[in-house]
């Protein structure tokens, strides 16, 4: 085993005494990205469930999965792995759960998911909190495939032109973060008007006039990074450029407020003082502002009564709002501060946010020649 699985297994055998388990069954993308350092089990890009499943046990982690994918998964996803794989013949529901049961055997299995119905308990909700700490080679995944991201939303950026419909911009972003090895999650996208409507505008036939903003929420190795950006194609009014300061100031403010130990509802404290500090009080009701991020798009979204606890080694992606501006990027939260992992170039402009004496470059709209 790698040192990540080696933490990862540590990590589970706690939490399987902790529940008086024997094993897990996971079949949830996320997690058996997790358990087994970031490979992939999915077919149709809309589902969260994949089509291996990985049982988890004290020592060992056996995949299962049907005829189809069996000579897959053994020749391009484990190759290299200590994971065996179990496979069932596709056509017969009946033979497979015979199958399934028959590794089972008398082991007490809690499972994420339990789609042919073989009675597994269900797996208890903290199990999630495994992925929240990364290790050092999720670190190093992580760093590379935001790395990426941004690369390929500046690209986008650069390419989206005013006469493009925002169906054809979130092509655009698609296809730059495809050519970038990754896969896209979420893609938004609104222009002119749209902008101050709407807070998560899905993109439409609309053509794009004067601005638009891009997000991209994309995956590589099971691990999500999100990210916003503008692009106008007229100079920038003066509200305009208020609005981005005030945002910039505000982001600036939850990331630096995001410290191990604190809960989210002690930083969601600041953040709703640093609204009410840059004249726009109350606007955080009109959107989520964001919270933890990794496996998940967001693994824990914060509000004002939260108790989970922001732990060391944890990325977060806030995304505060206000009416027609945004900011929002993916770090990494460590004792020492945080790293910016979705971090602009030197092509695209930034502007300075301010809270309690602090800076934070924060992306600024890019003019378009």
């Amino acid at each position: 085993m790698t040192p990540e699985i080696t933490d990862k297994m540590v990590r589970l055998n706690a939490f399987l005494d902790r529940h008086n388990l024997d094993g897990v069954l996971l079949q949830l993308r996320n997690n058996f990205a997790w358990i087994t350092g970031g490979l992939d089990n999915h077919i149709v890009n809309s589902s969260s469930v994949g089509v291996a499943s990985i049982l988890a046990t004290r020592d060992k982690r056996v995949c299962i999965t049907n005829t189809i994918e069996g000579p897959r998964f053994r020749q391009e996803e484990l190759s290299g792995t200590d994971i065996d794989t179990l496979e069932f013949p596709w056509w017969d529901a009946e033979s497979s759960k015979k199958s399934i049961r028959e590794i089972i055997g008398s082991k007490k299995i809690a499972s994420d998911v339990d789609p042919m119905g073989l009675g597994l308990l269900d797996l208890p909700g903290d199990f999630a909190e495994l992925r929240w700490t990364l290790t050092d080679a999720e670190i190093a995944r992580y760093r590379d495939s935001s790395l990426r991201n941004s690369h390929a939303l500046e690209a986008a950026c650069l390419a989206v032109r005013p006469g493009h419909t925002e169906m054809e911009a979130a092509g655009i972003i698609d296809h730059f973060a495809r050519r970038e090895r990754l896969k896209p999650a979420v893609t938004l996208v609104a222009s002119d008007d749209r902008i101050t409507k709407f807070r998560h505008p899905i993109p439409t036939a609309k053509v794009i006039g004067k601005i638009v903003m891009l997000v991209s929420c994309a995956e590589s190795g099971g691990l999500i990074s999100c990210l916003t950006r503008f692009v106008s194609f007229v100079p920038l009014t003066s509200e305009q450029k208020q609005k981005q300061q005030a945002i910039a100031n505000i982001d600036a403010a939850v990331n630096l407020a995001t410290k191990p130990g604190r809960t989210l509802g002690e930083i969601f404290k600041d953040l709703q003082q640093a609204y009410t500090d840059n004249a726009q009080d109350g606007q955080w009701k009109l959107h989520h502002q964001g919270g933890s991020t990794g496996y998940a798009g967001r693994e824990a979204i914060a509000d004002p009564f939260s108790t989970v606890i922001v732990r060391d080694r944890q990325p977060f992606a806030w995304n505060p709002s206000i009416i027609g501006a945004k900011s929002e990027d993916t770090v990494l939260v460590t004792q020492s501060g945080i790293e910016v992992l979705t971090k602009t170039s030197s092509n695209f402009p930034t502007v300075a946010g301010s809270w309690k004496g602090q800076t934070l470059l924060r992306p600024d709209i890019l003019v378009a020649e």
